[in-house]
């Protein structure tokens, strides 16, 4: 079968860790686990000509969460196999239904969104009895994207001769995640590289790894000082109330605001509630202006005070108007103004120019990705890069329109791709993206990625990290402010990375019990 693999594949020689993948993958339902940039697509491809040559009557269904992705693997199928090879079609929501239910008739390879699928389905459009193989990109979606578990379901129900590929670069940390992921597609092998797998790195280049701690600068810790007084006091509150009980995290607000709100809709209407309400919402947003202060620029955290300001103007919120009016909050906003008019800004901001402008001199060619969380964040990264000569930043965002300032921010899908081709081409040699620039879009190979700020999600730090060392030496800088959430955070996703390969290590050896078992 190798041999005949081999013959379809357009100048292009899998790597021998695909070829065991490969080898799994036909046999089972399998989960690859691959970091971003080894090739995961190339698998999908060799499966796909072998379920073709297996059952040449039977179609092939390729789901991507984005139009964007699902258009790239088509391209990156007609790029690699004979032109006649198969009938390919990309359905999205801007194909009509009508039009998508007699392209399926004809269509042996369809790439797809899931929502599209699951609609026509509902419709009773075609059914999936004669798709050989459902191939779910970034599966890891497969717990919370209603229309992947959907779709994988009716798959397991309709199909004659079935076969499910999951990929993603990860799972997540969570057991109990994983475990419907492997659930909901049927999943009965995984198979799990890093970049440190034996068979792997030799492919890889040398990624050059380094944390830039900063410190905390003691005008900002005034300011935080102030906002903290009025955090704790909101805290507490909650505790004498009876509605707050252990660790008061950013989650553990956001889980108690929702309660409250869900026992005030389900008419428990009492003083306890409304009080505790308004208490709440004060308690979450002091703390994400904290956030900001410690972790962004400091016009990012101006902007959200302002917008607080102005929500208490407008009478949008009664707990912002009380927030608003406390003593503390003011004296700290006019202690922020002093530090603006001062032209001081966070001291991570000098040090990425300072790294970004360094990179540039020694490379003119080089390609690099700033990762940050906030628009806003993003946004003024640009700006100031783009004072350092031979520098041209764009900012990377995803489509949600939002107005800041009497601007309206957000890209549609032929502006990213865009701004990506012209990342390609070296016309823009910066972009600074928000978490758009993480997962799936085909972006090129960079030689430095750094992460304005660590965030506490394995899924997502992987993800970041994978856009460099791939064909050439790369780069991955992370900015940690000491003594701030952003300590806590990178050490947050670092723990559930190692997590995550334990758990899956587990689960691989008990799904190799349940086998032997059966034999």
């Amino acid at each position: 079968m190798d041999e005949k693999i081999k013959k379809y594949l357009k100048e292009i020689e899998p790597r021998e860790y695909q070829w065991k993948i490969f080898d799994t993958c036909k046999n089972k339902n399998c989960l690859v686990i691959l970091p971003t940039g080894t090739g995961k697509t190339l698998i999908a491809l060799m499966l796909t000509i072998e379920r073709m040559i297996k059952f040449p009557d039977k179609k092939i269904l390729f789901l991507a969460p984005t139009r964007p992705l699902a258009e790239q693997h088509l391209n990156y199928f007609k790029k690699n196999l004979p032109e006649l090879f198969a009938t390919m079609e990309l359905f999205t929501g801007k194909t009509p239904a009508e039009k998508r239910k007699k392209l399926w008739q004809n269509a042996e390879i369809i790439f797809s969104t899931p929502q599209c699928i699951r609609n026509d389905l509902k419709n009773n459009f075609y059914n999936l009895n004669d798709v050989s193989l459902l191939i779910e990109d970034e599966c890891h979606r497969c717990v919370k994207n209603y229309s992947y578990t959907y779709i994988a379901e009716k798959y397991k129900q309709q199909s004659e001769n079935s076969r499910i590929l999951g990929l993603t670069a990860s799972p997540g940390h969570e057991k109990e995640k994983i475990k419907k992921i492997f659930k909901n597609l049927g999943i009965e092998d995984i198979e799990i590289r890093t970049r440190e797998s034996e068979d792997v790195k030799s492919y890889l280049q040398e990624l050059k790894f380094n944390i830039i701690k900063l410190d905390f600068p003691p005008e900002f810790l005034e300011i935080k000082e102030l906002l903290k007084q009025i955090y704790k006091r909101k805290i507490q509150e909650l505790k004498n109330r009876k509605l707050l009980f252990g660790f008061d995290s950013k989650t553990a607000l956001l889980k108690l605001q929702a309660k409250i709100m869900n026992s005030i809709m389900a008419g428990k209407k009492n003083f306890n509630m409304f009080a505790g309400a308004s208490v709440c919402a004060q308690a979450i947003k002091i703390h994400h202006a904290i956030e900001l202060l410690e972790t962004q620029t400091l016009s990012s955290f101006e902007s959200y005070m302002q917008d607080l300001f102005e929500q208490a103007r407008k009478q949008q919120s009664k707990a912002v108007v009380k927030l608003v009016n406390q003593e503390e909050f003011k004296l700290a906003y006019s202690m922020l103004k002093d530090l603006i008019a001062k032209k001081i800004e966070h001291p991570k901001l000098g040090k990425l120019k300072e790294i970004v402008e360094k990179e540039i001199k020694k490379n003119l060619k080089a390609k690099i990705m700033v990762f940050a969380q906030y628009r806003d964040t993003s946004t003024k990264i640009c700006k100031e890069l783009n004072q350092i000569q031979n520098i041209n930043a764009r900012v990377f965002v995803g489509q949600a329109k939002k107005i800041r300032k009497k601007e309206t921010t957000g890209m549609n899908q032929k502006e990213q791709q865009q701004l990506i081709k012209e990342f390609s081409l070296g016309i823009i040699n910066v972009i600074a993206s928000t978490s758009i620039g993480e997962e799936g879009l085909d972006i090129p190979e960079v030689n430095m990625v750094i992460f304005y700020e660590p965030i506490p999600s394995a899924i997502r730090q992987i993800q970041r990290r994978g856009r460099t060392a791939r064909l050439q030496k790369g780069e991955l800088i992370i900015l940690v402010t000491k003594n701030t959430r952003d300590e806590a955070y990178y050490w947050s996703a670092f723990n559930k990375e190692k997590k995550m390969h334990k758990i899956l290590n587990t689960i691989k050896e008990e799904l190799n019990q349940d086998i032997q078992k059966t034999l």
